[in-house]
């Protein structure tokens, strides 16, 4: 079992860092700035993989009440969100500075926990929360390649991920498994995404772009969304066989090896002050996962 676990963590660190390297790639180094046909794409190879898993009895989709269905939509929502708001502030900012600002919707949790749920909190949690808060304020001011577009897009997307996971958090047992919640997520994606993909202009100004016939392009596209597939499940695999502590352990380790690695494949400006907030960051998820594993 523990090789099942280690195996289940190894898998979930390859994927990680090779979904956001191949998006950043494809918004970053090949300009496709089209959100409503990237993460639409993306959305729809992950809901036909998980279909056809499901047909092969490799995972178990169940057939939900329309009530659970209904409650989950506005979850979705705020899925077609994140997916979208992400990728807008993805391609304009650096992976490392994307990662620290992703981060503060950890702080949104804590906070709603603290003062809504008026759960107890660790003294770890809260200093966490401080340093992560901390890492995000500093950062627009020590940016050398700040962007005001990039920064607005990150704030929605922490937003959309922060409240995502209190309604997932706040969901009855009883209700979709994590597998029936993904599904719902790519099912609504995709119709949305589609639907909003010519009032955005983004159905024919795609005409446009550059590289549209390049094999390089559609290998990236083809790989992004395999890999966003492959990312959710071993997500979902990692969290139903690990506790918490060691989720976050795994977690941590992954957007450290995606950091490095951005570091070194793209253009990334860091000064003195930028290497320091993002040092402040990880210190800060760093006693987010030692609270985890407290069990706090």
């Amino acid at each position: 079992m523990s090789a099942t676990r280690s195996l289940v963590g190894l898998t979930f660190c390859a994927c990680y860092p090779a979904f956001y390297l191949v998006n950043k790639y494809v918004l970053s180094v090949l300009k496709f700035t089209y959100p409503t046909l990237f993460q639409g794409w993306q959305t729809f190879v992950g809901g036909l993989l998980l279909h056809v898993s499901w047909k092969l009895g490799w995972v178990e989709i169940n057939s939900s009440s329309r009530y659970d269905v209904s409650t989950w939509l506005p979850a979705s929502v705020l899925f077609v969100g994140i997916i979208y708001s992400g990728s807008r502030a993805l391609s304009r900012l650096a992976v490392p500075v994307f990662i620290i600002l992703h981060n503060i919707a950890e702080v949104i949790i804590c906070g709603y926990q603290k003062c809504f749920r008026k759960e107890k909190t660790s003294p770890a949690k809260i200093c966490s929360a401080l340093f992560l808060l901390a890492a995000a304020g500093c950062l627009p001011f020590n940016d050398s390649q700040f962007d005001p577009d990039g920064y607005f897009w990150a704030v929605i997307h922490l937003f959309c991920v922060g409240v995502y996971k209190i309604l997932q958090k706040s969901q009855k047992p009883s209700m979709l498994s994590d597998i029936d919640q993904q599904y719902l997520n790519y099912i609504f994606s995709v119709a949305l995404l589609a639907f909003a993909s010519h009032p955005t202009g983004d159905l024919f100004s795609v005409l446009d772009f550059p590289f549209l016939y390049f094999y390089r392009f559609h290998g990236s596209c083809c790989a992004s969304g395999f890999l966003g597939f492959f990312l959710m499940f071993s997500t979902v695999k990692m969290k139903s066989l690990l506790a918490p502590g060691q989720c976050a352990a795994w977690i941590f380790l992954a957007k450290v090896i995606t950091a490095g690695l951005s570091v070194l494949l793209f253009d990334v400006t860091l000064t003195s002050a930028t290497v320091g907030c993002l040092l402040l960051g990880g210190i800060g998820e760093a006693l987010l996962v030692f609270s985890e594993q407290k069990g706090s």
